[in-house]
C-alpha cells in the first residue's frame, strides 16, 4: 500500500520525529545523571536481582523491604564496607538504583511506543527505518550490560568492574550519539561550504576522540581514581608522575592502576582540546563568516567549559554535584561535536513522492 504525501508533509513529518528524539535525548540525559549518582553514593548494588517487569514495583512493606535488606546483606559490599547498615541507610541507596532502573525502562518505552506509533502511521522514512530499529537494539542490549556490570560486584568485589562501568557508559553515550545523528540529518542545514577538504573528517575525529574521553571517564570512576591527586596542573608532584606502570603486563595499568588511569584521562584532555583548538582555528582562518566556523567556536567554547569543570571537580576530591555536573557537561559536547560533524553530510535528501507503508 502506498501513499501520496507533499514535500511539506514529508517536512512535518520529519518536525514531528525530531521532537520525538530531542525528548528521548532528554531522558537519555538525564537517565545518565542518575546513573552517575548511583553510582556516586554507591547505590548500584543495593537491587541485588533483575526483574525487567517486576522489579517496576518498588517494596511495598516493611516485610518486603526487609526481604531486600537481606539480599543486599549477602553480598561482599555490605559484608565488608557496609556491614550493619540500617533500614533507613538502605533504602536511601536503594531509591537511587530503583529509579536509575525505572527511568532506564522508561526511556525504553518513550523510544519504542512512539517508533512503533509512527511506522505504522507510514511517518517514518524508508532511509530511517533500519537505523531506529538498530537504536532500539542497542537500548536492549544496554539494559544486558547495565546487569553484567551489577552482577560484577555481587559475588567477588565490593564494587562493579571498572571495565563494565565504563562499557556501559560508553553504550550509553553511543545511543545518545546515535540519536543526534539521525535528528540532525532531518534538520535544515545552509549552503555553506565546508572550510577545508579535511574538515568533515576533523570534526568525526573529534566526535571520537571524545567518546573515547568519556570512556576513560569511566574508568576513573570505576576505580575511584579523582580520590587521590587531587592537584592540577602536577600530579603527585609532577607534570609526568612516576610510578605510572607498575602492573604487568604494561597495558594492564591504563585500565587497572588508579594513577596511570588518571593521567590518561589527563592527557587525552589536554590532547582533546588541543585538536578542538587547531579546528577552531583552521576553520575560521578559511572561512570566519560560515556556520561550520561558527560551531567550531562553540565547540571549543564547551570543550574549554568541560576540562575547567573537570579541574574543580579533581580539586575538590569529587563531590557528587560537581561530579555530575563535569558528566553532564560530557554529553553536552558530546552531542554538539556530533552535530557539528553531522552539519558537514548535510540533510537526509527528501523521500519520493509516494512512501510505502509498513
Amino acid at each position: 500500500m502506498t501513499t501520496s504525501i507533499s514535500p511539506r508533509d514529508a517536512d512535518a513529518n520529519r518536525i514531528a520525529i525530531r521532537i520525538w528524539l530531542a525528548i528521548v535525548c532528554l531522558a537519555i540525559f538525564a537517565l545518565v545523571i542518575v546513573g552517575g549518582a548511583t553510582r556516586l553514593t554507591d547505590s548500584g548494588l543495593s537491587i541485588t536481582e533483575w526483574k525487567p517487569i517486576h522489579g517496576v514495583i518498588p517494596p511495598l512493606s516493611e516485610a518486603q523491604w526487609e526481604e531486600e535488606l537481606e539480599l543486599y546483606r549477602q553480598i561482599p559490599e555490605y559484608q565488608q564496607i557496609n556491614k550493619g547498615m540500617s533500614l533507613s541507610e538502605f533504602k536511601y541507596i536503594y531509591w537511587w538504583e530503583w529509579a536509575h532502573r525505572l527511568l532506564a525502562r522508561g526511556v525504553g518505552v518513550l523510544f519504542a511506543v512512539p517508533l512503533a506509533v509512527f511506522w505504522l502511521a507510514g511517518r517514518i522514512e524508508p532511509r530511517l527505518r533500519l537505523p531506529l530499529v538498530g537504536i532500539l537494539a542497542l537500548g536492549g542490549l544496554q539494559g544486558f550490560i547495565g546487569w553484567w556490570m551489577v552482577t560484577s560486584g555481587l559475588v567477588d568485589r565490593v564494587d562493579v568492574s571498572q571495565y563494565r562501568l565504563a562499557t556501559h557508559l560508553t553504550l550509553a553515550c553511543v545511543i545518545f550519539a546515535a540519536i543526534i545523528w539521525v535528528s540532525r540529518g532531518l534538520a535544515h542545514y545552509s549552503d555553506d561550504p565546508a572550510p577545508s577538504p579535511g574538515s568533515a573528517r576533523t570534526a568525526g575525529l573529534i566526535a571520537i576522540m571524545v567518546l573515547v574521553q568519556i570512556y576513560l571517564g569511566g574508568l576513573v570512576a570505576g576505580l575511584d581514581a579523582g580520590l587521590a591527586y587531587n592537584t592540577w596542573p602536577l600530579m603527585d608532584g609532577a607534570i609526568v608522575p612516576s610510578n605510572l606502570f607498575t602492573m604487568k603486563p604494561a597495558i594492564a595499568n591504563f585500565f587497572e592502576n588508579a594513577k596511570t588511569v588518571q593521567f590518561t584521562h589527563r592527557v587525552f584532555g589536554y590532547l582533546l582540546w588541543l585538536v578542538v583548538l587547531i579546528h577552531m582555528i583552521a576553520s575560521v582562518a578559511r572561512a570566519a563568516n560560515t556556520t561550520h566556523a561558527r560551531r567550531t567556536v562553540v565547540l571549543f567554547g564547551l570543550v574549554t567549559l568541560q576540562a575547567a569543570f573537570g579541574i574543580v571537580t579533581l580539586l575538590q576530591r569529587v563531590p557528587v554535584s560537581w561530579a555530575l555536573v563535569h558528566q553532564g557537561m560530557a554529553l553536552v559536547v558530546l552531542g554538539f561535536a556530533v552535530a557539528h560533524w553531522r552539519a558537514f553530510h548535510g540533510s537526509y535528501a527528501l523521500p519520493a513522492a509516494e512512501l510505502r507503508h509498513a
